[in-house]
C-alpha cells in the first residue's frame, strides 16, 4: 500500500480567491502581525483581533473549494473504496475548510480552524460559524472567554505527534502551495528524506537548492489533479 502525505499552504486556497497572509497584497500587508496573530496583540485588543477573525470567517462562505482540493478528495476515496491501493493524509497549514468541504476526511490542521474557537477558561473548542467579541459567552461554561483556535505566532502547532507518526510511516511527501519557509512545516521534508519520495508543486521554484526530489510548477488547479490521476492510474 503507498502512503502519500500531502502537506498544503496558502497557494492551494488562494486559488480558490481566498487571500493569503504573505505576498504582495497577503492581509499581513494591511495588518500588523504583532497585533493579530500573537497571545500579546490578543491580550492588549481583544476586539480588534476578535474583528479580523470575524472578517474571515465571513468569507469562507464566498469561496469554495477548487479542482486542487477536489482532486485530493477523489484520491483519499479511491483508497477508502478500494480502487487504488494506497493511502492520503493531508497535513494543512491552511485554517479554512475547503479540503473537508471537498470532501477530504483525513486532515489535520496544524495552525487551528477558522470555524472553531477556543476557551482559555474550560478549554472547550466549539464550532463556530458566526461573530464572536470580548463578551461573547463560551457555550460550555458560560465564560466570556473565547479566542480563534488559532495557532499564533510564539505558539506551538497542534498534532505535532500525530503529523510526526504520519511523516514516519510515509514513502511519499508532497507539498502544495507552500512557501516551505515557516518551521515546523519547512522542515517536513527533510524528516522524510531516508524512506520517502519527495515532490513540490509550486507556482515558482523554491530559492536556492531545493530539498525535494522533483518540482512540478504551475497553478495546482492544474497540476494537482493531473498528478493525482497519474497516481491513480499507476
Amino acid at each position: 500500500m503507498q502512503r502519500i502525505v500531502v502537506l498544503t499552504g496558502a497557494g492551494i486556497s488562494q486559488e480558490s480567491g481566498l487571500q493569503t497572509f504573505r505576498g504582495p497584497d497577503g492581509l499581513w500587508n494591511h495588518e500588523r502581525i504583532e497585533d493579530i496573530c500573537t497571545p500579546q496583540g490578543f491580550a492588549r485588543d481583544p476586539l480588534r483581533v476578535d474583528r479580523f477573525y470575524n472578517g474571515l470567517r465571513a468569507q469562507l462562505p464566498t469561496v469554495h473549494p477548487n479542482t486542487a482540493h477536489a482532486a485530493l478528495a477523489a484520491l483519499e476515496e479511491a483508497g477508502r473504496a478500494g480502487d487504488w491501493p494506497g493511502h492520503l493524509t493531508i497535513i494543512t497549514q491552511n485554517i479554512d475548510d475547503l479540503h473537508e468541504r471537498a470532501g477530504s476526511r483525513n486532515v489535520i490542521h496544524m495552525h487551528g480552524e477558522l470555524l472553531r474557537l477556543r476557551c482559555t477558561h474550560c478549554h472547550a473548542t466549539p464550532a463556530w460559524h458566526t461573530d464572536c467579541y470580548p463578551d461573547t459567552p463560551c457555550p460550555d461554561c458560560g465564560a466570556a472567554a473565547l479566542r480563534p483556535d488559532i495557532v499564533w505566532f510564539g505558539e506551538m502547532p497542534y498534532h505535532m505527534e500525530a503529523i510526526a507518526r504520519q511523516l514516519e510511516a510515509c514513502d511519499l511527501f508532497v507539498a502544495i502551495g507552500t512557501s516551505g519557509v515557516v518551521y515546523p512545516a519547512a522542515g517536513f521534508v527533510d524528516s522524510v528524506a531516508d524512506h520517502a519520495d519527495t515532490m513540490l508543486f509550486n507556482l515558482e521554484a523554491p530559492a536556492g537548492r531545493s530539498a525535494f526530489d522533483q518540482t512540478i510548477l504551475g497553478p495546482a488547479t492544474r497540476t494537482v489533479p493531473a498528478w493525482t490521476s497519474d497516481v491513480m492510474k499507476a
